[in-house]
């Protein structure tokens, strides 16, 4: 009776090793996907940045001589994705949340001024996949948890 004993709790915690590997595989996919999104959510926030200082490449005018309303949006967007890549980076809450912001405001501005933010289909669906990677990642990481 012993040993039927101890071999319940060695397979009761090998089940709780599954279930903290599977929680643990969710968890890390989401920092996986974060930080990838990151990177490139870093590098959308360098390239506001190479408009506002005009750096060769940019066929435009110089940011200066641009409509207020254009040099208002592009240093929306250097400040917040800069810091919503580092949010992400860092995999906090305020991370997503100012990425989503980010990413929804972008989506709008392309409806509204698409003169000043080009918005392709393509684009609007790469960022809606995105958005639904990120939620689905994040209830599975949290429904795994539990």
């Amino acid at each position: 009776m012993g040993l039927g004993g101890d071999g319940e709790a060695l397979r009761g915690a090998r089940a709780g090793e599954d279930g903290e590997k599977r929680a643990n595989r969710w968890r890390l996919l989401l920092v996986w996907f974060l930080r990838l999104l990151s990177a490139f959510w870093l590098a959308k926030g360098l390239t506001a940045w190479a408009v506002i200082f005009g750096l060769p490449g940019n066929s435009q005018p110089p940011f200066e001589n641009r409509l207020l309303s254009y040099q208002a949006i592009i240093v929306y967007f250097a400040v917040i994705d800069l810091v919503a890549a580092v949010g992400l980076w860092l995999t906090s809450t305020w991370g997503g949340v100012l990425w989503l912001l980010a990413a929804i405001s972008q989506m709008l501005l392309g409806f509204f001024f698409p003169r000043f933010v080009p918005m392709t289909a393509w684009l609007a669906g790469i960022y809606i996949a995105l958005m639904a990677v990120y939620f689905l990642a994040t209830w599975a990481a949290e429904n795994e948890a539990e």
